[in-house]
């Protein structure tokens, strides 16, 4: 079975600090796969606002998921803290990939618990149907200095 492996753009220029809750374990007693996604989903929120975003409103239009992946590493207990590092990439006419590199708080440092990738595209909820990536939206996601 072939495994996912994402490939991480050089530069992921947000970062936030978000603490494990009792509510994000699972019957392991880790945090579970539904938690880590929710994880990435609040990553994705604050990434989006501190470029002037949000799902609703990116640029004039919405955003919806098309896909996502995860290539788990290492288990994240509550009382963990987990930094992730946001960036996008790999932009079309109507999407784009959201990347995330999450690492866990330690006495030895930072350690790499998991990498994600999402697929975003540009939707028009009221008409139903896919749009294009509003103008300037690449070149602020891209431009590393806005962060």
């Amino acid at each position: 079975m072939t495994r996912t492996k994402i490939e991480l753009p050089d530069h992921l220029p947000f970062r936030t600090e978000i603490p494990i809750r009792i509510t994000d374990l699972n019957y392991g007693g880790h945090v579970g796969n539904d938690a880590l996604l929710s994880l990435i989903h609040e990553a994705r929120v604050k990434y989006l606002n501190a470029n002037g975003y949000k799902e609703m409103d990116f640029g004039g239009v919405g955003l919806i998921m098309s896909d996502v992946s995860i290539q788990f590493k290492l288990e994240i207990f509550y009382g963990d803290t987990v930094e992730v590092s946001v960036g996008a990439g790999d932009f079309t006419r109507a999407a784009l990939d959201i990347y995330y590199n999450l690492k866990k708080k330690t006495d030895k440092g930072f350690l790499q618990v998991a990498l994600a990738k999402t697929g975003m595209i540009c939707y028009n909820y009221d008409l139903k149907k896919i749009v294009s990536i509003p103008d300037g939206i690449k070149e602020r996601l891209t431009d590393i200095s806005q962060i």
